[in-house]
């Protein structure tokens, strides 16, 4: 079976980010596809130091939970990535975990030679999860540009999203179940495209 792993970029693991996550697993789930999530905030893990050791190796030279991260994400058949908007960006923790993806870059663009398996990386898709309190223009320029980054990085094709704003005033999730329809239905259809894949 397909594999979705999702990655939470809150650090609440029981907030409204956590939930939409959830609900896009269990739609990538009901599809057929096995899934995995992956919380951020409870990794164990430091900021890349750029000592460039991955310039020449498949892997980082600091060895902490990212040595098993870089594992899941090169065996994963697709990537969901749900994260709250914070000063205009993704919270500092999650951008530390994409930064640690250096590894991906310079085997990819560097050494020409992608982490990730040829006949993976044309079935790979990314689904971005955002929400954001504040509704105003452009909230989700700047996180969309790196979330977009980081699939390309890891050769995982930017293919769907939900944005989600206002949240300053909707509040409880519980309330808007389009919204909690919507997550799931972009799970389903994700889900769904990967098992059309796996059978042909």
């Amino acid at each position: 079976m397909a594999k979705v792993v999702g990655i939470l970029g809150s650090p609440l693991t029981e907030g409204n980010t956590a939930i939409l996550l959830h609900r896009a697993l269990k739609g990538a789930e009901d599809a057929g596809c096995t899934v995995e999530e992956i919380d951020v905030v409870n990794l164990d893990f430091e900021a890349c130091k750029e000592m460039f050791f991955c310039r020449e190796h498949e892997t980082c030279i600091m060895d902490d939970d990212m040595q098993q991260m870089y594992e899941k994400i090169k065996s994963a058949d697709s990537i969901i990535l749900a994260t709250p908007v914070m000063t205009m960006g993704i919270p500092g923790k999650l951008k530390s975990f994409i930064d640690r993806f250096q590894v991906f870059f310079m085997a990819k663009y560097i050494r020409n030679c992608p982490l990730v398996e040829k006949e993976r990386i044309g079935r790979r898709r990314g689904l971005f999860i955002c929400i954001s309190g504040m509704a105003v223009p452009e909230v989700f320029v700047g996180v969309r540009l790196t979330v977009q980054a980081f699939f390309d990085i890891i050769d995982c094709k930017y293919s769907d999203e939900l944005l989600i704003n206002d949240m300053d005033r909707i509040r409880d999730l519980s309330t808007r179940c389009d919204l909690l329809d919507a997550a799931y239905n972009k799970g389903l259809m994700l889900g769904r495209a990967l098992s059309r894949k796996s059978d042909s």
